[in-house]
């Protein structure tokens, strides 16, 4: 049995979406390069229409639909790039679309959403989470006898994403090692893997997934699709807990390897891709060249290619992605610090335990109930890694009682 999606059928897509589609540029990142000790590229889809691969996917999709099809009007769930997409879609193509948005979504998005999609756009907002959100859209296709758009398990969806590596195939250097792809559901690897396994059959095709959220990589270790028992979000755009079906049978056959990248190193290559390359990365957007960094199964001996696959992030979550890097890279630790209730305990906890390059960056007691002692909890940020070994040295020689807060602690979660 041939594969969902080939070469030929990603082409196809590819002539459906060239006119309404922006060909994304591909720039070499001259920090990426030095650290990896070969060229890096990234391919910029973060400067797509709408600011997402996803777009093509939904217009190839639905831009192959029949008269009566389009006449029935369409719809999907989704609270992101997916949405924007259908949306895009819905008002070029002059199609009705209703777009099942969870209740948390936050009203930017909505507003977004409803700026890209304009009069072809319903959204009707459903109470729970994205998969209940997505029940009631297949319900009402089912009822309605609308298209239903998924975001990814869709042969003509995955070939919309595949039209990345048609136009990459024209932009990257002939000796080019290695594609790196984020991966969610499958369907951009899907796509990106068919065609470049014919068509560059010399590149290795290399998937990214976030740690919290690999749901391919367990696919492909349990031979099919499974459920993860729990997913991280913060990784939002490949958050998904179960891989495609589609899309897994096409990544179990093309794709060369699955690495996975822990969500804080993430965080530290969104705020490198700002401060270096003035890319405003989303977190699935930046998997790829965080993957590049630290996690490539082997040293590459040519250039390697990143996609950036978005570039819709929330500036009200910096302040998360800043905490989750600190904390990854070793630069922020907290520790439970009893002082005892007297004049001038803090000051000896300032002048005999922290020394220069060591600042505090959070102080909350979390206990007043008692007069001999007040546990406050103390976040400490460091100028170099390296240097938590004497910090913690000089905690043990203090007269205070001090404990350390393990990264996995409950208490975390006060923190951002």
């Amino acid at each position: 049995m041939g594969l969902p999606v080939d070469a030929r059928a990603v082409e196809a897509a590819w002539d459906r979406v060239r006119d309404v589609v922006r060909t994304t540029p591909l720039e070499c990142s001259e920090r990426l390069s030095s650290e990896v000790g070969q060229p890096v590229w990234l391919k910029r889809e973060d400067l797509q229409q709408c600011r997402s691969f996803k777009v093509r996917g939904a217009y190839a999709k639905m831009s192959s639909l029949s008269e009566a099809e389009r006449a029935a009007g369409v719809v999907c769930a989704s609270a992101g790039n997916h949405a924007q997409g259908v949306a895009f879609a819905c008002s070029r193509l002059g199609i009705r679309g209703t777009i099942f948005l969870p209740a948390s979504t936050p009203r930017q998005k909505r507003h977004r959403i409803s700026t890209i999609g304009g009069k072809w756009v319903e959204q009707v907002i459903v109470a729970g989470n994205f998969d209940e959100a997505n029940q009631v859209a297949q319900e009402r296709a089912r009822a309605e006898g609308c298209v239903y758009v998924h975001p990814y398990d869709d042969v003509d969806v995955m070939a919309g994403q595949g039209s990345v590596a048609v136009q990459l195939g024209e932009q990257m250097p002939e000796n080019t090692e290695a594609v790196l792809i984020p991966v969610g559901g499958g369907g951009l690897i899907a796509g990106m893997g068919a065609w470049l396994r014919e068509r560059r059959p010399g590149v290795r095709i290399i998937g990214v997934e976030s740690e919290g959220a690999a749901s391919m990589r367990q696919a492909l270790a349990a031979g099919e699709p499974v459920s993860l028992d729990r997913v991280d979000s913060f990784v939002d755009g490949t958050a998904v807990g179960r891989a495609g079906e589609e899309t897994f049978r096409v990544v179990r056959e093309v794709v060369d390897d699955i690495v996975v990248v822990p969500e804080g190193a993430v965080c530290t290559e969104m705020l490198e891709l700002y401060h270096s390359e003035g890319v405003i990365a989303e977190p699935a957007g930046a998997l790829a060249a965080a993957a590049a960094r630290r996690y490539l199964p082997q040293i590459p001996n040519g250039p390697i290619v990143c996609v950036v696959s978005g570039g819709n992030n929330d500036l009200s979550r910096y302040a998360e992605v800043l905490e989750r890097s600190a904390r990854h890279e070793g630069l922020r630790h907290y520790f439970l610090v009893r002082f005892n209730q007297e004049p001038g305990a803090l000051r000896g906890f300032l002048n005999d335990v922290l020394i220069e390059g060591e600042d505090i960056v959070y102080f909350q007691y979390t206990k007043k109930n008692n007069r001999d002692t007040g546990p406050a909890l103390v976040g400490i940020e460091l100028s170099d890694p390296g240097h938590i070994r004497g910090l913690r040295s000089r905690m043990a020689a203090s007269p205070l009682h001090v404990e350390e807060v393990s990264p996995d602690s409950a208490i975390f979660n006060l923190l951002v």
